[in-house]
């Protein structure tokens, strides 16, 4: 089938409307911005010790508490239970398992806990014990998600990670003893990092068996230190073709061990060990973010008085100390915030759901573009058959060139 037939089999039909809060799930995401080392390519919200911003550690959970406390009254008459929680970072394990705790209870009395909810953390492999994870599971956390990142020591050194790749295993140990789902991150693309280091990476976390695996290519930021090292020529970035045989890698080698992928970057040993909550993000669920820095977003909903709302996102000032005093005055933490229009939704709905293994509805985009699809399909980007059928769904090239794909669509 040509080009033309393609465009002229496919199904256009204008975006659906987005519907109000009560056809959509609600998840809490808690930032915690404390980390052991600030590793070099990490551009995040993030203080290490020896930072100034770093002795806010002390005020955190108050704070966050007080957010939560300031969240109850701005959602009044929204009882939907939070059916994901993620507590990130940073390294949120930098906070002892007790802290934790509190911060999950702080989320069952505000918002209270779905029967079923997901709740996970990130940790450093290096920043639990055995008796923290056993409190977490306690607590009710259900999930950790390890940062990995590789299994070979010149690789974890160019990364500035500061643990050995045996705690990993130790770490992953202990939470599936706990009764923890598991998750391992890994990124792929590390200045000096060869192909076979890569795959001897995908290979000790395989071995390891965890529920889930995060896959992401290192970006390297100009104003991060590796940023600054590689203006100065003392390392050199991996060239883009060797990133893709490693992505390729990667989904060959977690196929091939019962791994399938669900997002771009994500792998599930099941489909019900899929990450939820990074779910919800990607199929726009509605999410609050506590702490400083994060962010948080509501789509149309129906008002305390009867009125249409608007979607919008908004955001927390980014000094945990700054983040500190504003709740302790009693005044909100938000820095900013940013109204969505119908047609910011659709082109975002279009960003995000395009990397799900499950597509996008041809009638979800914006507006037509039949003949931008059918050369997505002949240059291999997106699978032709689920096209006809209605579905835009990348093949493992288009998940390579997946940006490029959104540009093409909207």
């Amino acid at each position: 089938m040509g080009d033309g037939s393609l465009a002229q089999a496919l199904p256009d039909a204008p975006a659906r409307s987005h519907s109000d809060s009560a056809t959509r799930d609600f998840g809490v995401y808690l930032h915690v911005p404390f980390c052991a080392v600030r590793c070099g390519y990490c551009d995040f919200n993030t203080y290490a010790p020896g930072e100034s911003e770093f002795s806010s550690r002390d005020d955190y959970v108050g704070a966050a508490l007080g957010e939560m406390a300031h969240a109850r009254t701005a959602m009044a008459g929204d009882d939907r239970p939070a059916r994901t929680v993620f507590v990130g970072g940073g390294t949120p394990t930098m906070l002892d398992a007790g802290a934790l705790a509190a911060l999950l209870d702080g989320v069952r009395g505000t918002w209270g806990l779905a029967a079923d909810a997901e709740v996970t953390t990130e940790a450093n492999p290096d920043s639990v014990t055995r008796e923290s994870l056993d409190a977490l599971a306690s607590a009710g956390f259900t999930r950790v998600s390890f940062g990995m990142q590789s299994a070979v020591p010149h690789v974890l050194a160019t990364l500035d990670r500061t643990h050995r790749p045996e705690n990993v295993e130790r770490a992953v140990t202990w939470a599936k003893e706990a009764g923890l789902a598991t998750s391992l991150d890994l990124i792929y693309g590390t200045p000096g990092e060869s192909l076979v280091d890569w795959e001897a990476s995908l290979d000790a976390a395989i071995a390891l068996r965890p529920d889930h695996v995060s896959a992401y290519a290192l970006v390297i930021e100009p104003g991060t230190r590796m940023g600054m090292q590689l203006r100065r020529g003392e390392i050199e970035a991996v060239d883009p073709d060797t990133q893709a045989d490693m992505y390729e890698a990667a989904d060959a080698r977690l196929t091939e061990a019962g791994y399938a992928w669900y997002e771009v970057s994500n792998w599930a040993r099941t489909p019900s060990d899929a990450c939820r909550h990074n779910i919800a993000y990607w199929t726009s669920q509605d999410w609050w973010g506590v702490g400083p820095g994060a962010h948080s977003y509501l789509g149309p909903r129906i008002g305390p008085a009867g009125e249409v709302v608007a979607a919008e996102r908004w955001w927390n000032v980014k000094l945990p100390r700054v983040y500190a005093q504003r709740l302790h005055a009693g005044e909100s933490p938000e820095a900013e915030r940013e109204p969505l229009t119908e047609a910011d939704l659709a082109l975002e709905s279009v960003m995000l759901r395009l990397r799900l293994s499950e597509g996008l509805p041809v009638k979800d985009l914006p507006e037509p573009r039949s003949q931008q699809v059918a050369a997505l399909v002949a240059d291999g980007v997106l699978d032709g058959r689920a096209a006809i059928a209605g579905t835009l769904r990348l093949t493992l090239r288009g998940r390579l060139l997946a940006d490029a794909a959104v540009r093409a669509l909207t």
